[in-house]
C-alpha cells in the first residue's frame, strides 16, 4: 500500500461539480494512503486578504484551464482520484485519518436570496475569520470573546457520477454533505457510479452549527490525510458514515421533510440488512433509538438530514 502527496495545482484541482470527463489528478489501489490538499475562495480571491490567499492559491485563481471549471458551482475540488478497479456497484470507503486548517484565517458569507431567512438577510456579506491554530478557536464577532471551538472537516467528500453535476447540493453520491461529524478518526461509505470511482474532496470547514444557516461556515483551507478502500461485498444507495460512537445515515431531498424521510428509510435499510431486522422492527427502533438532525438547510435544491444510531445498542458490530 502506498501513500501519495496530492498537492492542489492547476492541473490536480477543479471548480463548481463533479465530472465524469475530468482526467484524474491521481490514480491509486485500495488501500493507498494519501496526505491531501485543499483550498477554498476560489472566487474570494480578488478581495481577500493576503493571509487568505497563499501563492499556492493565486496561481490558482490566475490560471486555472477553463476546461476544469465544471459546473456551477462555487467550489474549489482537489482530484479526481481514480481508485484503479472500480466499477459502477461498487463502495468507496474514504477513511479520514487527519484535518487540520492550513491557513489562520477563513470566512463566512451571506448570499443574498439564500439562506435559511432570505428575506430578513437580503444582503450579501463576507466576514474574514482570524483562526488560532494554538488554542483551536475562532473568535466571532472579532473582540466579543465569543469562542468558537475549531472542528475541521471537510464539507465536500463524493464521487461522480454519469453526468455532470454542481458542487452545490448533496445526493446519493456525496459531494456537499456538510456534516461536522465527518472529523478526523471517521469513515464515509460512497457508491460507486463510474468507473474508477473518481473522488474529489474540499470545502474545508473549520467550524460550523447543525443547520449551517446562513449558506455557509468558517471556509478554510486545509491539510489532510486520508485512506481509499474499495469494497466488492457491500452494495448501497446513499452516503453511510462511521464515527467511533455512532453509524451514520444521510438523507437528501428538496424539503426537511422529504430529507426526513429519506434518512428514515436508509436507516431502515441499514437496520434491515446488517442485522436482520424486519421493516416493521427497525422502523420502531428508529423512533426509540436513532437521533434525526438537520445537517444542512441551505444547499439548495437538496437539504440534508442525519440519523444517528448509537454503537452501543447493538451486541454485534455492524461491518
Amino acid at each position: 500500500m502506498a501513500k501519495h502527496h496530492l498537492n492542489a495545482t492547476c492541473e490536480t484541482v477543479h471548480v463548481g461539480g463533479f465530472s465524469p470527463h475530468l482526467p484524474p489528478a491521481l490514480t491509486v489501489e485500495s488501500g493507498d494512503t494519501i496526505a491531501v490538499e485543499t483550498y477554498t475562495g476560489f472566487y474570494l480571491c480578488d478581495n481577500a486578504p493576503e493571509a487568505f490567499v497563499p501563492p499556492e492559491l493565486a496561481e490558482i485563481r490566475k490560471n486555472l484551464p477553463q476546461n476544469r471549471i465544471v459546473s456551477s458551482g462555487s467550489h474549489l475540488l482537489t482530484g479526481p482520484v481514480a481508485v484503479r478497479g472500480a466499477k459502477p456497484g461498487d463502495v468507496l470507503e474514504v477513511r479520514l485519518n487527519a484535518i487540520e486548517p492550513s491557513l489562520r484565517v477563513g470566512f463566512n458569507a451571506v448570499r443574498r436570496t439564500w439562506g435559511v431567512l432570505p428575506e430578513r438577510f437580503s444582503q450579501s456579506r463576507v466576514d474574514f475569520v482570524e483562526l488560532d491554530l494554538e488554542r483551536r478557536t475562532a473568535e466571532f464577532p472579532r473582540g466579543s470573546n465569543i469562542q468558537i471551538p475549531l472542528t475541521p472537516f471537510f464539507g465536500i467528500l463524493g464521487v461522480a457520477t454519469d453526468t455532470v453535476r454542481s458542487s452545490i447540493p448533496p445526493g446519493e453520491y456525496g459531494g456537499n454533505i456538510d456534516d461536522k461529524l465527518l472529523q478526523a478518526g471517521s469513515r464515509l461509505f460512497l457508491p460507486v457510479f463510474v468507473p474508477e470511482a473518481m473522488f474529489s474532496i474540499g470545502d474545508g470547514h473549520g467550524a460550523q452549527g447543525d443547520g449551517e444557516v446562513n449558506v455557509t461556515a468558517i471556509e478554510t483551507s486545509m491539510r489532510g490525510e486520508i485512506e481509499l478502500y474499495l469494497h466488492r461485498n457491500l452494495s448501497l444507495t446513499a452516503p453511510l458514515a462511521e464515527t467511533p460512537e455512532e453509524w451514520v445515515v444521510m438523507g437528501f431531498g428538496e424539503t426537511l421533510d422529504k430529507a426526513l424521510e429519506d434518512a428514515v428509510t436508509q436507516a431502515i435499510a441499514i437496520l434491515e440488512r446488517f442485522l436482520g431486522l424486519s421493516p416493521d422492527d427497525a422502523y420502531v427502533l428508529c423512533s426509540l433509538a436513532v437521533d434525526f438532525q438537520i445537517v444542512q438547510a441551505v444547499n439548495r435544491p437538496r437539504k440534508g438530514v442525519r440519523g444517528r444510531l448509537p454503537k452501543s445498542i447493538f451486541a454485534i458490530a455492524l461491518p
